[in-house]
């Protein structure tokens, strides 16, 4: 493979491939697992309202932030902000969000391991005369084995690095054309069978219908954090893919297709799985275990089950890898340009390092789980400190970068590069990341290290 040069950049081929990675890369497990669990713990349609407000306001901001500073920077996160900002502390907050990045694939590589092995599970019928209480067994068992759960982590994360290992135009690009349209298929498929069940206009009024008597502060909360990850923020990957944009291409129309993109895959996982619960009497607010717990008990009570079950799963691994391979980039990119190291060698470290601490994230749950960190096992550790500390400082850092050290001048040059922009979008995207987004990310911060509670 040929030496790096500086200059000479992979590129994303067409405008369609920059929308198909850059949505894999916010659509991933935090729409098909997280989003409805916690849809379900904060009431439902309430909660969602809030949520949506917040993807307005502060979610498309930030990912268009995220575009044009790494549009502008032509490099990772950290030598984006170098070349920026050169002889400044600023470049910091890009080694925040390569730092983010390891940490989540960590875990994220383990959740996903976790989805390979429900694949199976599913193709074996495993789930089939079990009770809820056989299935919490099923899968807590599995969760805390030493072997098995390790070595379907590793698998994801070789497919992960192979694909990114390709490049970008021929690997990440190729395969998200792939991937996507083939995840919004099997969600389309799993939608219409849960509209189909007796009962499915219940759930769909639980999912729609907002009842603010059921919205707590701490929902609130929640639905701007959550706004906040769902759309990789943060973390570098919206950053580095913006570096991969070619000039012509229109960064405002990419950031909200991006955004319109992720919101409705989040909003069809909904769907798929709210009408099933309500249409077999489960519990809604089943939390974090609604995926690999309640769900399995759905399938079993539902007619064809047992094939809707292998869709489910295979659609939660797809989308959980078109997020790693975007997730990987970030450290792969940093390693190939700051360390000059080639891809293909920066490809095998990245993932070897990062295979490592999933490896120490998995134990956690078993073997492991009695070493603790401030009462957090290894996973729950980098899961609090990147949720809790990284993702919101590099989203605030951003948003104030971008507002206050870029300036009009240079965003509305970069901007155009694909277009025009009217003066009340530019202004009013001007006082979102200089003064809302940072406010409102503030408070999620202090409230996640406990500073302030409500």
């Amino acid at each position: 493979m040929e030496k790096l040069n500086p200059t000479k950049r992979d590129n994303f081929g067409s405008k369609l491939g920059v929308v198909a990675a850059a949505a894999g890369s916010a659509i991933g497990l935090g729409n098909i697992w997280k989003f409805p669990y916690i849809t379900g713990v904060y009431g439902g349609g309430a909660f969602l309202f809030v949520y949506l407000g917040f993807i307005l306001a502060i979610g498309l901001p930030i990912m268009l932030s995220e575009f044009v500073i790494g549009r502008k920077g032509g490099r990772n996160p950290f030598g984006a902000f170098k070349k920026l900002a050169p002889n400044t502390p600023w470049k910091y907050v890009g080694l925040m969000g390569v730092a983010a990045a390891f940490m989540i694939l960590s875990f994220y590589g383990v959740i996903a391991g976790w989805s390979i092995e429900y694949v199976i599970k599913s193709l074996g019928n495993q789930f089939h005369e079990k009770s809820p209480a056989e299935l919490n067994t099923l899968f807590s068992t599995f969760q805390e084995s030493t072997i098995t759960p390790v070595l379907f982590q590793l698998l994801f994360m070789v497919a992960t690095g192979a694909i990114v290992m390709i490049g970008i135009k021929k690997g990440i690009e190729k395969f998200s054309k792939i991937l996507m349209p083939v995840l919004v298929l099997i969600i389309i498929i799993l939608d219409v069978k849960a509209l189909s069940l007796d009962g499915a206009a219940e759930g769909l009024r639980f999912l729609f219908y907002p009842d603010f008597s059921k919205l707590t502060s701490e929902g609130v909360l929640s639905a701007l954090g959550h706004a906040f990850f769902t759309l990789s923020l943060g973390m570098g990957t919206i950053i580095t893919y913006g570096s991969y944009i070619n000039k012509k291409n229109n960064l405002i129309h990419t950031a909200i297709q991006v955004t319109v993109a992720d919101t409705v895959i989040a909003l069809l996982a909904g769907i798929a799985i709210f009408p099933a619960v309500f249409a077999f009497g489960i519990e809604e607010a089943s939390g974090p275990g609604l995926v690999f717990i309640t769900l399995p008990n759905v399938f079993e009570l539902m007619p064809g089950g047992y094939f809707f079950s292998i869709l489910f799963f295979v659609l939660l691994t797809i989308a959980a890898l078109t997020s790693s391979i975007s997730i990987l980039e970030v450290a792969v990119s940093y390693f190939s340009e700051e360390l000059k190291i080639k891809r293909r060698n920066a490809t095998i470290l990245a993932t070897v390092l990062i295979s490592f601490l999933g490896i120490l994230c998995s134990l956690s749950m078993g073997i492991m789980k009695d070493v603790t960190f401030f009462d957090l096992n290894f996973f729950d550790l980098l899961d609090w400190i990147s949720a809790n500390m990284l993702l919101p400082l590099g989203g605030m850092f951003i948003a104030l970068f971008t507002g206050w050290y870029l300036g009009r001048k240079k965003i509305k040059d970069e901007i155009l590069h694909g277009g025009y922009i009217s003066k009340f979008f530019l202004n009013g995207f001007l006082f979102l990341v200089k003064i809302l987004a940072p406010v409102a990310i503030a408070v999620v911060f202090l409230h996640g290290i406990g500073l302030i509670s409500f």
